[in-house]
């Protein structure tokens, strides 16, 4: 093992970081097992070294303002290291094609809604440009999940650490949080390097990566989805299909302002009320076999640490999945208005629609890591729902619904349409209108 002091300034060598972590792991925080994991001699001086070590290598050089130690440029350099392997450059042919695709998707687009088209360019991403442009988005959702599983991870860690050591190692538990954290944040990292292999666009998992909304493409992935439907000649109606989709997101956001930080908030809030199985993580801790270190990996990938929700817990995600379906049913609805010239239009539409209710492995890590599933279970209703709409009101009225959160439907409004459908009728005026009509053909017979 390389010898590391933080104050030489050189840089430790992770997979030893990594032994020595396991190590500690396995032998319960026994002083002596600790300093011999870590290459001391067992006094409370080179354990206090230990710990430094572990400090310097887990805790960027500026702490985050958030307090939470986790080391996002790491996360992000690991995320990076990933989606380089076996990744390609984008070509000019390439990018004509898109552009040309987008062209045509606009104008179908403008047929299937009322809500304006985005002026501004779509962005061409490579699966390394995707990871720094989604980290910051990845990053907000995972926060509070981190800086709790960060917290209970040092409180387990420091409820073990003998007492004779309480004096010399007080900053034991804000480095040892700081080493959960970096934990993680690599775990984090492992899951968007994976991810990006997969994602196909800027808003791969309901939510746009850009704050300011704009379209956006990995050509790389896009090209072998597509070649995956094995479609022939056809291809270029999976293209149109997707950039339909992608456009229809980015309009939505563009003109819903207030829709993705309201989302992203009520995630957030709802990871904050999740709770750390300490007993468990305790269990795993002190049965961790050194020899397959992908045990801890594992029980991170699988949310094996976090509680099961509480009922205020399962309240929140109700209502973040009711807001993802919405979302995700208008797009669909809107594309399959504006896909209606597409001959296999709706093979495509089922095909994504597979793919976006079951997700990829990586997408899966992501959501046990955050004890969170971004797949909507009522898109299929939600789709269903805004279609009635826009066939009795028309595209204007049912786009109209997005100016504000107290406008749209609820869970109980996907669930019964054709009662939200006749509210909205009578809202505008138009069931009245009805009934009037028919009261006086009926009055003249």
């Amino acid at each position: 093992m390389n010898d590391f002091d933080p104050k030489d300034g050189a840089q430790p060598d992770p997979d030893d970081l990594r032994k020595i972590w396991e190590e500690m792991l396995k032998q319960g925080f026994d002083p002596e097992a600790l300093a011999a994991a870590g290459g001391f001699d067992g006094s409370p001086e080179s354990l206090r070294k230990l710990f430094e070590n572990i400090q310097g290598a887990f805790l960027l050089p500026t702490p985050p303002e958030d307090g939470s130690g986790v080391n996002w440029a790491a996360a992000g350099a690991r995320a990076k290291e990933i989606s380089k392997v076996g990744s390609k450059a984008l070509t000019e042919a390439e990018k004509k094609k898109l552009l040309d695709t987008l062209g045509i998707a606009n104008l179908w687009l403008n047929e299937a809604t009322d809500i304006a088209e985005i002026a501004i360019e779509p962005k061409l991403l490579s699966r390394a440009l995707w990871v720094d442009d989604a980290l910051p988005l990845f990053r907000a959702l995972a926060e509070p999940v981190a800086d709790r599983m960060n917290r209970s991870l040092s409180e387990a860690i420091q409820s073990q650490l003998p007492e004779e050591f309480s004096e010399s190692l007080k900053g034991a538990s804000n480095i040892m949080r700081s080493a959960g954290a970096m934990m993680f944040a690599m775990q984090l990292g492992q899951a968007l390097g994976l991810l990006s292999k997969e994602a196909i666009t800027g808003t791969e998992i309901g939510l746009p990566i850009y704050i300011e909304q704009r379209p956006a493409f990995v050509i790389q992935n896009l090209d072998e989805f597509i070649k995956s439907l094995d479609l022939g000649a056809d291809e270029d109606q999976a293209y149109i299909y997707l950039a339909l989709r992608e456009l229809a997101h980015v309009r939505l956001f563009k003109h819903s302002r207030w829709l993705r930080e309201k989302v992203v908030a009520q995630i957030r809030e709802y990871a904050a009320g999740i709770t750390v199985d300490t007993s468990r993580m305790e269990e795993i801790s002190e049965d961790f076999d050194p020899s397959n270190p992908q045990e801890l990996q594992a029980a991170l990938e699988s949310g094996a640490f976090l509680s099961p929700r509480s009922a205020s817990q399962q309240t929140a995600l109700d209502i973040i999945e009711t807001n993802l379906a919405l979302i995700e049913g208008w797009v669909d609805a809107v594309t399959i208005t504006a896909a209606k010239r597409l001959p296999r239009g709706e093979a495509i539409r089922e095909a994504v629609r597979r793919r976006r209710v079951t997700g990829g492995p990586a997408e899966r890590t992501f959501q046990a890591l955050v004890g969170l599933d971004l797949h909507p279970k009522r898109m299929r209703e939600a789709s269903a729902l805004w279609l009635q709409i826009g066939q009795a009101v028309g595209n204007e009225k049912r786009d109209s619904l997005w100016d504000h959160p107290d406008f749209l439907p609820t869970a109980s409004d996907i669930e019964n349409p054709e009662k939200f459908v006749a509210k909205v009728k009578n809202d505008l005026g138009i069931g009245d209108a009805m009934d009037q009509a028919l009261r006086d053909l009926l009055g003249d017979v």
